[in-house]
């Protein structure tokens, strides 16, 4: 069976992933990977010591069902960009779906991934910023998660609408209880059937 992998290292946004991995396994009753740069333990931006189970490199591309990149501080200053951006290119080449949220979106630009694909990020001066020349102004999307075929970007404000494009992404569950959910966490609507 596929499985949900999810990509950690040292100042990683904690946060922004929480949702996401907790409605993959609760609702979808996926299997989520956590996978490193290295097996050592890292540290999230929230404090989170956590040690990733395996080796990104380890990964086997027909094993995966999603691959998540967290934003965190990491991806505006040095990180093993080949190690990466290769891996984020073999995912592309079958079609595997993937999702980034937050600085996460400018190593997918990099990656060569977003071309000529509708995507969003923190900004639109954000992503020319940290990864200029990597995408068009015409397919930048100023909302708060966008999917466009096998790929998923996000805002770092936007977990919530990360989770959800997912989730249709991956078609877990049915539109209705998608609707629902949405509106429990967005809103605060509680269902009434449940309260």
């Amino acid at each position: 069976m596929k499985k949900a992998y999810v990509l950690l290292f040292d100042t990683y946004a904690d946060w922004e992933i929480g949702y996401v991995l907790a409605e993959l396994r609760r609702i979808g009753n996926l299997q989520v990977v956590t996978v490193g740069f290295t097996t050592e333990p890292v540290l999230s931006m929230g404090g989170l010591r956590v040690q990733p189970e395996m080796l990104l490199a380890d990964v086997d591309i027909d094993d995966v069902l999603l691959f998540i990149l967290p934003g965190g501080m990491m991806w505006e200053n040095a990180y093993p960009k080949q190690e990466i951006h290769t891996f984020l290119q073999a995912l592309d080449s079958k079609q595997v779906p993937m999702a980034g949220i937050c600085a996460a979106s400018t190593v997918l630009a990099k990656a060569g991934v977003l071309q000529g694909k509708k995507h969003t990020s923190n900004s639109l001066k954000y992503l020319q910023d940290n990864a200029p020349g990597t995408t068009s102004q015409e397919d930048y999307i100023a909302e708060l998660a966008v999917t466009d075929g096998h790929i998923t970007t996000a805002s770092g404000l936007g977990s919530i609408e990360f989770t959800l494009k997912i989730m249709e992404a991956l078609d877990i569950t049915t539109p209705e209880m998608r609707a629902l959910w949405h509106r429990a966490f967005k809103h605060g609507e509680y269902p009434e059937d449940l309260a």
